[in-house]
């Protein structure tokens, strides 16, 4: 029997299975590398109504880039077939090296958790809250450092969005805030599932451990444990101040940062100073022609840009103030960022992608959507948009530019900056009163549609 091959990979055995998934070893043949290829049924997942999760999860590890979290690579499709190709973990679980060895060391139990602490603190600076933090999804490389995994129940908020609402979670791990359904922080609520992590290190069991639910969550509810006898001083008060029931009192990332106990011996993780993170694989994988919807059928570079019916205008004009839409006052800058061209779409997108690079600014383009990934203005920040070309009539494009990641403030500078650079495409309405003139004219887009 012939070695199974998808693209450059060369499919081994199967190492895991889950309910929607295999998971075989493969081996890169241009490279050498060794690999995890997770495997998922096209069928299933739509059956399942998973695709926006498996997307969400998939582009938040191509996201996370840290070498404390699991590494994705790319994503390949067939017709029936999603392959997620991923970094190939050796050590196991820290929970089965918990299982068998019982608690562990002091200096051990800091490493694992200074490295835990970084990795979280790197998947919240990208707006990420994993929200499944236990050491089941602490995964250990052949060299002994952490990685996390398992991003399914992770979450990515829009920008501006700050108390989640879905309740989810390990019971032992979760927060108390998750429990009471009235909304809560994803920062707090994952740094007191490290919390818990830091206790099972040094204990080797659980600080909230009971078999029934209802008593389970009052203890969590009022946090009600106990620390060890061998716990040290230092790590005792750390954990006390991590699980704190009240999310508003309880200790921030950087506080444990600066906290004696956790700072001795600590190495920081060696960032790579910046990547490419292309999405464009992850789209790719999932825009199967007959999972498309309707609007989007047979869409391509050729037949030009999404057309906007009616509905899609009062949509995006917040009701039938059309000219909300097109208004590039100095105020609306911060709720509307998108503006209208009158040149040709591939004209307006060859444009965009020069001012750009020139800006540096790194794109991919795809039929008539951009995204542009790179530093923020003092190159502290990495941050990333998406600008998309609409027909709203004939000879008449809307641009709308949407933030993916990074700094709302810094967002709205390179938003400005970026339109200032565009002047020779962006349409200017007419002296005579822009707003009915915007109205007659969009309006007359009604009978096209």
């Amino acid at each position: 029997m012939g070695v199974r091959k998808v693209g450059k990979y060369e499919v081994g055995r199967t190492i895991g299975e889950g309910t929607f998934a295999k998971v075989k070893f493969a081996q890169n043949t241009e490279t050498g590398e060794s690999v995890a290829m997770k495997v998922l049924d096209r069928t299933t997942i739509l059956k399942h109504k998973m695709v926006d999760q498996i997307k969400r999860e998939i582009s938040i590890m191509k996201l996370v880039r840290h070498p404390y979290v699991v590494r994705l690579h790319e994503v390949l499709a067939s017709r029936t077939k999603i392959y997620i190709i991923l970094e190939y973990i050796t050590g196991g679980e820290l929970f089965d090296k918990i299982v068998h060895q019982g608690r562990l060391s002091e200096a051990e139990s800091r490493r694992f958790f200074q490295q835990l602490i970084d990795g979280v603190e790197y998947c919240h600076s990208k707006g990420v809250y994993h929200r499944d933090l236990k050491p089941e999804n602490l995964l250990l490389d052949s060299i002994g450092n952490l990685r996390i995994s398992d991003f399914g129940l992770s979450a990515l908020p829009p920008q501006g969005v700050s108390i989640l609402r879905t309740t989810c979670g390990t019971p032992n791990y979760v927060a108390p805030e998750v429990l009471s359904h009235k909304g809560y922080n994803g920062a707090a609520a994952d740094v007191w599932s490290c919390g818990v992590i830091l206790y099972v290190l040094m204990a080797g069991y659980l600080p909230f451990d009971e078999i029934d639910l209802t008593t389970l969550y009052s203890k969590i509810e009022k946090s009600e444990f106990s620390c060890p006898s061998w716990f040290p001083v230092g790590a005792k008060s750390l954990i006390q101040r991590i699980l704190d029931p009240n999310p508003h009192n309880r200790i921030r990332i950087e506080d444990i940062r600066n906290d004696d106990w956790f700072k001795k011996s600590y190495v920081p993780a060696r960032l790579v100073e910046y990547e490419d993170v292309n999405l464009d694989d992850v789209y790719a994988a999932f825009d199967d022609p007959e999972d498309r919807q309707p609007n989007d059928q047979g869409r391509n570079e050729d037949m030009g840009p999404l057309i906007l019916d009616a509905f899609d205008l009062i949509i995006l004009s917040q009701g039938l103030n059309l000219s909300a839409m097109f208004d590039r006052g100095q105020d609306t800058v911060k709720h509307q960022t998108r503006f209208v061209s009158q040149k040709p779409p591939k004209v307006v997108m060859s444009t965009m992608e020069v001012v750009a690079q020139s800006m540096g600014f790194k794109t991919h383009i795809r039929n008539y959507k951009m995204r542009m990934e790179g530093l923020s203005a003092d190159k502290t920040a990495h941050y990333s948009v998406i600008l998309e070309i609409f027909e709203v009539a004939p000879s008449f494009f809307m641009v709308d530019v949407q933030k993916v990641s990074g700094d709302a403030v810094e967002y709205h500078k390179f938003y400005k900056n970026f339109c200032n650079k565009l002047e020779d495409i962006i349409w200017k309405p007419p002296s005579e009163t822009s707003k009915s003139w915007i109205t007659k004219n969009v309006k007359r887009s009604f009978s096209y549609s």
